[in-house]
């Protein structure tokens, strides 16, 4: 007897339904985007537990393939309770586009972000969801800088004055004036999200700023106080380039469309790199080699072939460690091998990207093209073929 995949989804459901007659329609999805929370994960998944008690939940915990094996406890925990959901991110990193593949990934018509390390409070949860629920509403967030709030507990003063300046340049962007456009701890429709979810740069760590700067219908907001808590357990996953990606994602915003932010990124680190070649050339020139050197047994030309081997090397690596750091952020080499590797792998990428660039320039000034132009297009074949090459052998996979 042939059994249509219609009827087997029916039976699906009414095997469900007879099995679990009082069970509730989900009604709320906790996405908690993680790096290294495993000490973390149990005690959240108690206090949200409490929190939102006789309201239907899960809890998505979105891992970026922690070494600390938060996402085996994450898979421990969802034995014993089957509102928590792990979703293991291998060879991808970044809390906005976790928090992204994360919301589009439930069943619940209302999604919620947060921390995972005990900062936001789950016990504003409820109050967000009854603003959403009520129609009044599109997006719920919480904010650290709303009248009744406290960053005190958190104990990073500058932190907190450089959140001021980034919620001021925020505001501009949205043309939504909140307190704490920057927040990482919002809800809203599912639906909502969907629908302009393939728009989103996914870039950086605020999600929030950019789905206010991404949808076109302005969105009704309800602010939440938040008491802003210290970490329980852990370090934090802003490190020192939080302020850089959230300048790469204005950029994203507004001209990722026209050049890859990637790209933009890679070609601003090697213009930087020019500027340190010189400089270290000027450096062995004048204050390394000197005349001494000339006047001795080397002649002018083989100290300065020299001098700019030097120069070369100094920045090219200039230009892997910043690129390591954060044009290739998501996919950062970490360890002493990794990073030996990488930088051998980077400078054979650079020597075939060099033969590109002259041998292009050469083979355009051969037909006529005027001297500048095949310079500048011979420079920008060769970065176009560093930063494939770089993407591929050096941060990707083979």
């Amino acid at each position: 007897m042939n059994i249509s995949s219609s009827d087997l989804a029916q039976a699906a459901v009414a095997a469900v339904e007879t099995a679990s007659p009082q069970a509730k329609p989900l009604e709320l999805a906790v996405v908690l985007p993680t790096y290294n929370e495993r000490k973390n994960i149990a005690t959240m998944i108690e206090r949200l537990d409490k929190a939102l008690s006789g309201i239907a939940w899960e809890a998505i915990f979105v891992d970026d393939n922690s070494p600390d094996g938060t996402s085996d406890e994450a898979r421990r925990l969802s034995l014993v309770d089957p509102r928590v959901r792990c979703i293991q991110r291998i060879g991808r990193r970044g809390l906005a586009s976790a928090a992204i593949e994360g919301m589009c990934s439930t069943a619940a018509p209302v999604v919620a972000v947060m921390d995972a390390d005990h900062q936001h409070d789950p016990a504003l949860l409820p109050g967000m969801l009854q603003a959403i629920t009520s129609g009044a509403y599109d997006i719920a967030y919480a904010s650290r800088f709303a009248e009744g709030a406290s960053t005190e507990a958190w104990g990073r003063p500058d932190r907190v004055k450089a959140s001021g300046l980034a919620n001021r340049i925020a505001n501009k962007v949205t043309g939504v004036e909140l307190t704490d456009p920057m927040s990482g701890f919002f809800m809203l429709r599912t639906q909502t999200l969907r629908s302009d979810a393939h728009r989103l740069s996914g870039v950086g760590f605020k999600i929030l700023l950019d789905i206010l700067a991404t949808v076109d219908t302005p969105l009704r907001v309800k602010e939440f106080p938040l008491n802003f808590a210290a970490r329980a357990e852990g370090e934090s996953k802003l490190d020192q380039t939080v302020v850089f990606e959230f300048l790469v994602g204005l950029y994203d915003k507004w001209l990722g469309r026209i050049i890859p932010t990637r790209f933009a990124l890679f070609g601003t680190v090697g213009a930087l790199g020019v500027l340190v070649q010189l400089g270290a050339l000027w450096i062995m020139l004048h204050l390394v080699f000197g005349e001494r050197f000339v006047m001795g047994n080397w002649s002018e030309s083989t100290t300065f072939n020299i001098a700019n081997t030097i120069a070369a090397l100094v920045a090219m690596s200039f230009n892997f460690v910043l690129n390591n750091e954060l044009t290739y952020s998501d996919k950062r080499l970490r360890g002493f091998g990794p990073l030996m590797r990488g930088w051998a792998q980077f400078a054979v990428t650079c020597s075939l990207g060099l033969l590109t660039n002259v041998g292009s320039a050469a083979v355009l000034k051969t037909i006529g093209v005027h001297s500048a132009v095949a310079v500048v297009t011979g420079i920008v074949l060769g970065s176009v073929w560093n930063f494939a090459l770089s993407s591929k052998f050096v941060w990707g996979k083979y």
